[in-house]
């Protein structure tokens, strides 16, 4: 006797004719290979069919989308090497890469480096040039700044920007480099931001004159500002360290070392902090910037500021420190008694 079971697969019953279920389907014999198999699916009921897909290189796709840089950025860098072309700015002249003494031993020459480094920081470049051309004369080595009282080291840096500071951290580096280094400088930015008075800029730009090795943007307030004015950046930064970072997560490395030395103559040149000029500026209509600080009269035919097809953009008086509440400070210092 075979066995019965419903069609709607719920229970198996005695009566051949009626499930007790109450559906009322008639029952059919089915044989002992289709008891042992699984049950088919309700029926009304279809199976939701899943579409699977694939990315094909997801991963790089998902890098490719999140990488910003700002637009026309390698036409207005192209722009500034042209005004920049001259190499007519004071930094040209009087930066850290001509403060040092050539004919010095390596130590030496990346020790005053350093030094023309920590004397520029809201200083101008004549300013610094004119110290380091003092020092040197003096001796300037990390030996000979030890030895070298407060007062007289006063009187050969002044009138650099907050030059008392600056006196007691000469003083400090010089006296760690001569203990821990021999008198040279660290290889390293994180063994130079250990020296009293310098800091992330002055530790990049150290590694890269000195030392001839990349190691980060140096950003002072020239890049600073001009990084923001141009909009090279996600978003606007308030200080030059956030800059930085901000600054090379999309700058080529292989920029690096030229950027700070081509913002900063550009900076002191035309894109001045106070009153930049815009109409002489090669990338006015490019700049999101452009025109919102440019003097509100047209400059006088034959200057420095008029425009022109056959213009020179020459060195403009800075003024003596950013407009940050800072310029009088130091500028109201007395020298040395």
């Amino acid at each position: 006797m075979h066995k019965v079971i419903c069609a709607c697969v719920k229970s198996k019953v005695r009566s051949p004719s009626v499930c007790l279920d109450g559906c009322q389907e008639r029952l059919r014999p089915i044989t002992e290979i289709e008891a042992s198999s699984p049950p088919p699916p309700p029926r009304g009921r279809r199976r939701r069919q899943v579409k699977v897909e694939y990315d094909e290189d997801d991963g790089a796709s998902r890098v490719k989308a999140e990488h910003w840089e700002p637009p026309d950025w390698t036409k207005q860098l192209g722009f500034i090497r042209e005004m920049r072309s001259g190499r007519d700015a004071p930094v040209d002249n009087m930066g850290a890469e001509k403060c040092y003494d050539t004919q010095a031993p390596a130590h030496v020459r990346r020790f005053q480096v350093l030094v023309s480094l920590m004397l520029s920081s809201q200083t101008k470049d004549q300013v610094t040039g004119a110290a380091m051309q003092r020092l040197r004369a003096h001796g300037c080595t990390a030996e000979n700044i030890v030895a070298t009282d407060d007062k007289k080291l006063g009187e050969l840096i002044y009138p650099v920007g907050f030059w008392r500071n600056k006196v007691k951290f000469l003083k400090q580096t010089s006296a760690m480099l001569v203990t821990e280094f021999g008198g040279d400088i660290p290889n390293s930015v994180e063994g130079l931001v250990r020296l009293p008075g310098v800091g992330p800029k002055m530790a990049h730009l150290a590694m890269d004159i000195a030392w001839d090795q990349v190691s980060g943007i140096g950003v002072d307030t020239h890049v600073h500002r001009i990084s923001n004015r141009l909009g090279w950046l996600k978003k606007p930064t308030k200080n030059p360290e956030d800059t930085r970072k901000a600054l090379e997560e999309w700058l080529p490395r292989e920029l690096w070392s030229e950027i700070n030395w081509l913002l900063v103559g550009f900076g002191q040149q035309v894109c001045l902090p106070v009153s930049p000029l815009c109409s002489v500026c090669l990338n006015q209509y490019s700049c999101p910037s452009a025109h919102k600080c440019s003097p509100a009269k047209r400059p006088k035919p034959g200057s420095p500021r008029s425009p022109g097809p056959s213009r020179k953009f020459k060195v403009e008086s800075e003024p003596e420190q950013e407009s940050d509440g800072r310029s009088k400070s130091a500028a109201n210092q007395k020298p040395p008694d």
